[in-house]
């Protein structure tokens, strides 16, 4: 991966990212802050609040903005500086927990997903541990009805709508694999894996307007998590319970990965998280690759290479 550029927000956190109608960075941070961000000067403007946690984001060509918040749901802001209308707050008559990424088709329809129904994002990886199997990809249709597409999935995290609207993709961060299900054609309603083994998490995605599902791999592979998930759920669950010092911690590294849609393997862009790591957003637009952190203080600009020397 090429030199990073990094721009300083006043929040911490930067989950994801998308680029706005406008061409500034949108970002949602630990505090609740929805930020604007101008990758020319680097200026911040704050344009919302959603009062929990946002992750996943979606701009849509109106300057609109889905929200995908860990503690409220799916959320809509219409405008900068408006107040936030909640879209979703349950499914099935239960709570929605853990709204993670989320995608827009032009006709009204949004496709998000829900990381798990047991556990908090300050407790993400318990969820891990456990491998309960929880998440969801879900579809709201323009009529505003919820439905499940896909259940029992790891942790359910980025969302992709392909560029023909044949299918979706879901990241399923700790099985390591990114899901399709399909939208249209013979096997409509169906679902199958773009990729699998995948070398480390993979978390937000993000499609890129080279037409390829960029993909963010968090953190390698770790050694302990993959011999606990083949082990009896009790064993897991007590490497959970062990101190927090003392549980396995993500390796610091910068990396992301773009794919086509046959599940071939275009780019594979990685560097050492000396000066930024643990990347869970990206973004693409003419070349330039905008990248989110969970724990960063900053957004994080790069070029995208030409494929010899990825």
């Amino acid at each position: 991966m090429p030199e990073l550029r990094l721009l300083p927000l006043p929040g911490s956190g930067p989950e994801d990212v998308v680029v706005g109608a406008d061409g500034r960075v949108l970002t949602g941070v630990a505090d609740g802050s929805i930020l604007a961000v101008d990758p020319k000067d680097g200026a911040v403007e704050q344009i919302a609040q959603t009062g929990g946690r946002p992750l996943g984001l979606h701009a849509e060509p109106d300057g609109s903005l889905l929200i995908c918040d860990s503690e409220r749901g799916l959320l809509r802001l219409d405008k900068p500086h408006g107040t936030p209308e909640v879209l979703v707050a349950e499914v099935d008559g239960q709570r929605l927990t853990f709204a993670s990424n989320v995608v827009a088709d032009s006709d009204g329809t949004i496709y998000f997903s829900a990381s798990t129904r047991r556990y908090s994002l300050d407790n993400y990886m318990g969820d891990f541990f456990e491998h309960s199997g929880t998440g969801r990809l879900l579809r709201r249709n323009p009529d505003g009805q919820v439905e499940t597409l896909l259940d029992g999935l790891q942790f359910a995290n980025g969302v992709v709508l392909a560029p023909d609207r044949s299918c979706v993709l879901v990241a399923e961060t700790a099985a390591y694999r990114v899901a399709r299900y399909r939208l249209t054609g013979p096997q409509a309603g169906t679902s199958d894996y773009l990729v699998e083994n995948l070398p480390g998490f993979p978390d937000n995605m993000g499609l890129g307007s080279d037409g390829l599902a960029w993909v963010t791999l968090v953190t390698p592979r770790n050694p302990l998590l993959d011999r606990l998930l083949p082990m009896p759920g009790i064993l897991r669950r007590m490497v959970w319970a062990i101190p927090p010092a003392l549980q396995p911690k993500p390796a610091r590294s910068a990396w992301v990965q773009a794919f086509d849609f046959t599940g071939a393997l275009v780019h594979d862009l990685q560097r050492e998280g000396g000066d930024y790591a643990l990347v869970t957003g990206v973004a693409e637009r003419d070349g330039t690759l905008y990248l989110g952190s969970l724990v960063e203080s900053a957004l994080a600009i790069t070029e995208v290479p030409s494929r010899a020397g990825d």
